[in-house]
């Protein structure tokens, strides 16, 4: 019943968002990564750049198991040596890997316009993410799909809110169905099944388990978010499982 789970393969050119944080703010990948695992399931996760440059970012992509790519830096062309071995490798991955069907460009040069289409010829789906302020509108119009690292907090609609008096186990289990009910919600998808709501449960915290929350079966959790009326289930006629409506009443 659930669409098949898509394979990302994340390539980030990193001295391009260092470059597009404004007034010495710092780029979270977290959130990066966050939004993609919501698409599917992340396999690569590759960030080029002259990381002596960059040393206060190193331990937190360690954190998030990010395979850090040395390009040291060359005074003597202007050429940005990280944008050809991202390329390269990508192109690399799209012939030798098959399985994964779509490949992510955190990055806003345009210089990468050839490569999404270069990948979009070979059949995979491309999407691009970027900072606002310097993303080139060519990049952003060539990907199947493109987001903005400032619309990444942008909240869908308006979440429930947890009752104050819920037990700290089943107040982590609730907000991981909404989080993943959110997620999918922004995926656009027709109907939400219990298996996807999981699934994406799964993708955000590997170590998830409904009976360490207390719940017998994944299907008593949603029930019991319903019955505090958090989100609306329906059971879907053919198979019998569940479906989520949306929120409270909705």
């Amino acid at each position: 019943m659930a669409s098949n789970e898509h394979t990302l393969a994340v390539f980030i050119d990193f001295e391009n968002l260092a470059l597009g944080m404004k007034g010495g703010k710092v780029f979270d990948m977290s959130k990066v990564l966050e939004r993609m695992v919501e698409k599917g399931k992340v396999v690569v996760k590759k960030a080029y750049a002259d990381w002596s440059r960059y040393s206060k970012y190193k331990h937190a992509m360690h954190e998030l198991a990010i395979e850090l790519i040395e390009i040291p830096k060359r005074s003597q062309t202007g050429k940005n040596s990280a944008d050809i071995r991202l390329a390269v490798d990508a192109i690399d991955l799209c012939y030798a890997k098959p399985h994964v069907d779509t490949f992510v460009i955190v990055s806003g040069d345009s210089d990468f316009s050839p490569l999404v289409s270069k990948l979009k010829e070979n059949g995979k789906s491309v999407i691009g993410l970027g900072m606002l302020a310097s993303t080139s509108d060519l990049l952003r119009d060539n990907c199947d799909a493109f987001i903005y690292y400032e619309d990444l907090d942008r909240q869908v609609g308006q979440p429930p809110t947890l009752p104050q008096d819920l037990p700290p186990e089943k107040r982590k289990a609730f907000d991981l169905v909404i989080q993943s009910v959110v997620a999918l919600q922004r995926e656009n998808k027709e109907v939400i099944y219990s298996s996807m709501v999981k699934d994406t449960i799964m993708r955000k915290k590997p170590s998830f388990n409904e009976s360490y929350h207390g719940y017998r079966s994944f299907s008593e959790l949603l029930l019991d978010a319903a019955h505090h009326g958090l989100i609306t289930l329906n059971k879907d006629a053919r198979s019998g499982t569940y479906t989520v409506a949306g929120f409270g009443g909705n």
